[in-house]
């Protein structure tokens, strides 16, 4: 996949099949817009995400910082979709200020050259969020592509949204968010060394610092599953700052890995959160939480069914 960045001058090596978007926390609805794209693949268009960077609520001060999807997880899983061209458009004062016309030719048309974009039927772009797919409709004819509208999935009643995803999150009601998003709801970074107390209490986990735009659920224990390279392993994983052992307040995702042995330490995990076992808790001991901990691991194993 190649990635468009820190740039406002780009030329696609073919013409494209594009699709504009925030796409935080792709989602059933994200990937029903995804899907149109990847089916114009079989007519000879370049499969194309544009996305802004940073996302305009955030440049202008009325969106939270804190990511469903961060950068780096967004690039993996459109890559594994199949996606040939990510643009991460750079959004500035300037950019922001680019009449929605304007947007159309010079970005979709001339440096993408577009020939399907695919759109929900609450896109804006262009100064002031003033372009939307009316606009689109209107110039398909004269600069030759054709613009098709998604509408938006409904599932339980719901429309599926990013706003609906980032209440189950926040709330920890990662199965039900995993629904909606077609997968679980995933934490990706390195691996690195902790304190080493779970493996002299016999527990040994591995240790990720969460990136700081990542939104994370309520602290507490989670069932997971973990990707490690094109290994596949089950776990139970701990989001939280450890307050039985620490006063640091410094937030981890601690797993433990059922049954592992090994040294991968430096490799990168993505732990995908499926189901909430309990909050955290400050323990009157480390003796109470290694038994806490021991209870929650022959849990997770009837979970997991190994």
């Amino acid at each position: 996949m190649q990635i468009i960045r820190d740039t406002n001058e780009f030329v696609s090596p073919g013409e494209t099949a594009v699709s504009i978007g925030k796409f935080d926390g792709i989602h059933l609805g994200h990937r029903r817009l995804l899907e149109e794209l990847l089916d114009q693949k079989e007519k000879g268009l370049l499969a194309t995400v544009f996305t802004f960077d940073p996302y305009p609520e955030i440049f202008f001060g009325f969106g939270s910082p804190k990511m469903l999807t961060t950068k780096e997880e967004k690039r993996e899983i459109f890559e594994k979709m199949g996606i040939d061209i990510l643009v991460e458009f750079p959004f500035n004062a300037k950019s922001a200020a680019t009449p929605s016309r304007d947007f159309v030719k010079r970005f979709l048309c001339s440096h993408l050259r577009a020939r399907f974009i695919a759109a929900g039927p609450d896109l804006s772009f262009g100064n002031h969020g003033s372009g939307n797919f009316a606009l689109l409709e209107e110039m398909a004819p004269e600069y030759g592509f054709r613009a098709k509208k998604i509408e938006k999935v409904v599932m339980d009643d719901n429309i599926i949204s990013s706003t609906l995803i980032r209440r189950l999150i926040q709330t920890g009601e990662v199965t039900t968010a995993a629904r909606y998003l077609g997968e679980p709801y995933m934490v990706r970074g390195t691996i690195v060394h902790g304190r080493a107390l779970g493996r002299r209490i016999g527990i040994p986990t591995l240790n990720q610092t969460p990136p700081e735009d990542k939104l994370l659920p309520p602290f507490g224990v989670y069932y997971s599953d973990v990707l490690i390279g094109d290994r596949k392993y089950c776990g139970m994983t701990n989001i939280g700052v450890k307050p039985t052992v620490s006063e640091e307040k410094r937030v981890t995702v601690e797993t433990y890995l059922y049954d592992f042995e090994g040294d991968i330490y430096g490799e990168t995990a993505t732990v995908r959160l499926l189901t909430h076992r309990r909050p955290e808790m400050k323990f009157s001991s480390v003796d109470e939480l290694k038994r806490t901990m021991e209870q929650d691991i022959r849990a997770g194993r009837e979970y997991h069914g190994i």
